[in-house]
């Protein structure tokens, strides 16, 4: 451990029972109601003689819960191996080393990685917005490409057949029929592929686009319809949400490692790792509600309004110390799952409006679900301490409430990401 100047106070090994259950070792008033009054740390595995004590006072050690202060003692049934007031410089280095915080620590950065990677994927590989000049829209290969995957999912029926020959004109279907087009094809310019059957069909439409792309680029003028028609929806609300997604799993990351160094630096991360949470919430919403009621502009503002000061209010309540006490686990757990439970109102609704036309719709939906199983799953096991409630000690490095936890949050906020990109297959297309 890294002890205080002025800590005569020589080490003891501590009793590893639970909180409450037991008493310090030697004495006996239980520890419920012997607080600590001092912010020394004592050394789990104690002191034999001066000089050891005075050799292992040089160092950052690893105690056991009995001997942590109070603003650290948090789960009482994971007995060792914590750091407590170690040199900022020792704390953040021990992200490298073996603790009941390792874990927490790692699962959380490395998801902050995978959603870094999953903004660069999102921005290099799918058009960013409707703009017309930027560079991976503008050029002539983009849009035929983004043009083609349209056609291919087109529907060659009868109904559909006289509006993609239209398009292969680059002329509003009133121009086409004026021109001689008929639905079943059979009249055509000498521009178009004969119709011999829909396959034909199907491959002049492809070719007869990639040439009138094609010619834009030299007169600048052929299909700024037919490209204005077509502009991707805007990206900005799964942009907001894969920030606030970083910034939860940064915040968190970072609270579990430097937590230890202080109770100053315990209280302000712990603030900094509500707030990550409630950004995380609150940016969740905003794919949902704005690619579900694109049509719908004040359903927009309405959904968005109301999580935004949901959030605002959930942070401002996380700033009040008593929060943080071990017995209102419970309610911060009720709070934010709160906070989560309430998008199964818009979810509900796009589904009545959408759910028998649109299938990008259904299919963010079940998305929507499965990060919802999760994030629940998650909540349980956070609130209720399992498995080392059953087991106090045994998952103290590995497999504890908070690492599962960890993990559900990051396999939930996967699964709203894989919504995300669901609404832009149905919005690119589907607009109003």
């Amino acid at each position: 451990m890294c002890k205080k100047k002025g800590q005569g106070r020589p080490p003891h090994q501590p009793s590893l029972q639970p909180r409450g259950a037991g008493e310090l070792g030697g004495g006996t008033s239980p520890m419920a109601s012997s607080p600590t009054t001092t912010s020394s740390c004592i050394p789990w595995n104690g002191g034999a003689d001066d000089g050891k004590k005075e050799k292992k006072s040089k160092k950052c050690e690893l105690i056991g819960y009995e001997a942590l202060p109070e603003w650290l003692k948090d789960n009482e049934f994971i007995h060792g191996y914590y750091r407590c007031e170690w040199p900022m410089k020792e704390t953040i280095l021990s992200i490298f080393s073996i603790h009941n915080e390792t874990l927490n620590v790692w699962s959380h950065l490395i998801g902050f990685l995978l959603f870094l990677c999953l903004t660069i994927f999102t921005a290099m590989v799918i058009p960013r917005d409707g703009n017309s000049n930027s560079s991976s829209w503008s050029s002539s290969r983009s849009r035929a490409a983004y043009w083609g995957d349209l056609v291919e999912m087109a529907n060659m029926t009868v109904a559909l057949r006289h509006e993609a020959l239209a398009a292969c004109f680059l002329l509003p279907p009133s121009a086409a029929a004026e021109a001689g087009l008929s639905e079943d094809g059979q009249q055509i310019p000498t521009s178009c592929p004969p119709n011999t059957s829909s396959s034909h069909v199907h491959h002049g439409i492809q070719i007869q686009i990639r040439q009138r792309l094609h010619l834009q680029d030299t007169n600048g003028t052929a299909t700024d319809a037919l490209v204005a028609a077509g502009e991707p929806v805007t990206r900005w609300p799964l942009f907001a949400y894969l920030a606030g997604a970083m910034v939860c799993l940064l915040t968190s990351s970072a609270c579990h490692l430097i937590l230890c160094h202080s109770e100053r630096t315990a209280y302000v991360t712990l603030r900094l790792d509500y707030a990550g949470i409630a950004a995380l919430i609150v940016t969740s919403f905003y794919p949902l509600a704005y690619y579900s009621f694109l049509c719908a502009p004040s359903l927009q503002r309405l959904y968005m309004g109301s999580i935004t000061a949901l959030g605002a209010a959930a942070a401002t309540v996380s700033l009040v110390p008593a929060f943080q006490a071990p017995e209102l686990r419970p309610l911060r757990a009720a709070l934010f799952s709160c906070m989560g439970a309430s998008g199964v109102v818009p979810i509900a609704h796009k589904l009545v409006i959408y759910g028998g036309t649109a299938p990008g719709a259904v299919a963010s939906a079940a998305y929507e679900a499965l990060m919802g199983a999760l994030y629940g799953l998650g909540v349980v096991v956070y609130a209720a301490r399992v498995p080392e409630r059953w087991a106090p000690g045994r998952f103290d490095l590995v497999g504890h409430s908070h690492q599962l936890f960890h993990l559900f949050v990051v396999a939930g906020a996967y699964a709203h990401y894989l919504a995300g990109v669901e609404y832009l297959k149905w919005r690119d297309v589907d607009k109003c």
